[in-house]
């Protein structure tokens, strides 16, 4: 194999890379996340073919220069015998004669020992000029013979010229041009290795010249080919002091307002991403330039994380956030405090009562769904007037009355005592048993399609989703927000994060690494976690979004509960409840009308 490799830098050629401050990068491909420029190793690769079709032509000779910090580390150059002669037009581009490839190795004698030179796959960024043609022969090469294409992250200096030079300076964005215009130690020739040192050197003026725009990290040489406006790519500065590590982040406005606050597994990394062409949300970055400063709270673990978002949210009610709306808004159903009870959306439910409500609903409209399902399924009254038990002389009965929607409690002594039977009826909704309800409307619905009337099957599909899904949302909280305490693990790579809760609250967290006495851990937990007094209403402790989030903690795999008050009741669903129905389809046909829920 005529393979020339040197592992000290050839006399001269010594590149100057940008330098910058610490960051850390948001594109999973990359191994080394928010990487300085200076610490990238980079390898630069230039291909020689037989045409411009990958798997279709073949490889005729590789070049490449790998580099860090502004010096050559290595140089590789090899003819590839392609096993078919080299068209006239490739000889005269090249100067490759199908003569000077018979003695030369297959590819498949220098793929391997190329991907082990180059480091591809090890963090190593591949860099070509027209990258998707070099990258592209060598993966259809790996695929081929059979090698896993080793995927690593690869910058495209076509792609950076195009965002670094305009028309204006540069008639086009050739290699040669660019070598020309950059005064490259090497001119390309149409020779792989040539065009790879000529390429090296065009990268080093590349980044020159996008460093003033805030392009100095690995995450910065990711996006520099897509338009960011300059100013907000210079505002990267606000992200200088954000520690690494799970925790939240606030952007804050000219006057010190909270304009987003965010969580993230890794601060800096997340806060950066927000001044590159990462972020594409058009109110974000709107956002991002009214920002005039970033701050972090680094917690010590994910889940604290995400339960700190969620309460500064709520205190600040960010005018960026999306959940910026009062947690304690969400709208209940419960039943009436009355003679003759009906169903009724409210804004607070008591703790005493929430073993007979839904909720919370994502929105009225939806409240209102679920609340006519059942008022309708279980024949509840519907007016809004507060009925004495026994009717006075005078009372006079709606029109609901008249039209058999109710039987009239009202007016009418001996009927309290079928409204009696719809009270129970719907308290037994309430309490957990959705099979009656659930049950009348799918045959609603049946009887609907069959009708071909499927615009009133649509709303009755979706009346039937609010009741499951009130039902559903109720049935998960009342376990956790009705706890004393509870105190879990859940097992990470290789540590168990550790959680206290008290009513629904998080009141302690903290993450058990090697080393540390396990029950020594949890018992100092426990006795520095917060005081959280007992609640009198719902989402007075913790709100509802918390809650929530903390049920899908514990619901992960391998969690275990370490202690569980006896006081509290059992964290399961009832069996009839709302988590034994499935949700119905969101689309109806004539073909298919609907399915069972």
């Amino acid at each position: 194999m005529s393979v020339r490799s040197s592992f000290a830098p050839p006399p001269g050629r010594r590149l100057a890379l940008g330098t910058g401050q610490e960051g850390r990068a948001v594109q999973a491909s990359f191994d080394e996340l928010g990487t300085p420029l200076r610490e990238v190793e980079f390898v630069v690769v230039d291909l020689e073919t037989t045409g411009g079709r990958p798997g279709a032509h073949e490889i005729t000779e590789i070049g490449a220069v790998r580099m860090r910090g502004g010096e050559v580390l290595a140089e590789f150059n090899t003819l590839v015998n392609p096993g078919v002669p080299i068209p006239p037009m490739i000889t005269v581009l090249t100067g490759i004669t199908t003569a000077m490839v018979m003695e030369a190795p297959r590819i498949e004698e220098v793929l391997p020992s190329f991907l082990e030179w180059s480091g591809l796959g090890r963090g190593v960024v591949f860099v070509a000029h027209n990258a998707r043609f070099d990258a592209g022969f060598l993966k259809a090469a790996c695929t081929e013979l059979g090698h896993p294409w080793p995927a690593p992250p690869i910058v495209d200096t076509l792609a950076l010229a195009r965002r670094a030079l305009t028309r204006d300076e540069v008639p086009n964005h050739k290699l040669g041009t660019l070598a020309r215009i950059f005064r490259t130690s090497v001119q390309p020739s149409h020779r792989a290795l040539a065009d790879a040192q000529a390429t090296a050197d065009v990268l080093h003026g590349l980044l020159d010249r996008l460093a003033p725009l805030g392009v100095t990290h690995l995450e910065d040489l990711a996006t520099a080919a897509d338009p960011v406006p300059p100013a907000r790519r210079r505002k990267s500065s606000l992200a200088d002091g954000v520690p690494r590590g799970p925790g939240v982040y606030q952007f804050m406005g000219p006057g010190g307002e909270v304009l987003y606050v965010g969580t993230a597994t890794d601060l800096r990394s997340r806060v950066r991403s927000y001044f590159t062409s990462a972020e594409k949300r058009r109110r974000i970055g709107e956002m991002v330039d009214l920002a005039s400063e970033v701050r972090a709270i680094p917690c010590g673990s994910v889940i604290e994380a995400r339960v700190r978002e969620l309460r500064l949210i709520d205190q600040h009610q960010p005018a960026y956030n999306r959940r910026s709306r009062r947690a304690s808004s969400r709208p209940w159903i419960r039943l009436t405090d009355e003679a003759h009870p009906r169903l009724s959306i409210v804004r607070s439910v008591q703790v005493a009562a929430v073993d007979h409500v839904w909720g919370p609903f994502g929105s009225r409209k939806q409240a209102e769904m679920a609340l006519e399902a059942l008022s309708e399924v279980t024949g509840l009254r519907t007016c809004s007037t507060r009925l004495p038990r026994i009717p006075g002389a005078r009372a006079r009965a709606c029109a609901l009355l008249d039209l058999g929607a109710c039987t009239g409690p009202c007016v009418d002594p001996a009927a309290a005592i079928p409204h009696d039977s719809s009270v129970d009826a719907a308290r037994d909704a309430l309490g957990g048993d959705l099979r009656r309800v659930v049950g009348a409307i799918r045959e609603r619905m049946a009887e609907l399609a069959s009708e071909q009337r499927y615009e009133d099957a649509a709303r009755a599909r979706d009346r039937l989703r609010a009741v499951i899904d009130g039902a559903r949302r109720s049935e998960r909280l009342r376990g956790l927000a009705l706890s004393p305490q509870v105190v879990a693990a859940r097992p990470g790579k290789d540590s168990w994060e550790l959680i206290v809760t008290r009513w629904g609250r998080l009141a302690g967290a903290d993450v058990l690494r090697p080393g540390r006495d396990p029950w020594a851990c949890v018992e100092a937990l426990v006795n520095a976690a917060e005081v959280v007094p007992v609640p009198e209403r719902m989402g007075e402790a913790a709100t509802v979004e918390e809650t929530d989030l903390l049920i899908e903690w514990l619901r992960a795999p391998g969690v275990r509960l370490l202690r569980v008050s006896e006081e509290g009741p059992p964290i399961a669903y009832p069996i009839t409840g709302g988590h034994a129905f499935s949700l119905p389809p969101g689309r109806l046909s004539a073909a298919d009308p609907f399915e069972a829920a």
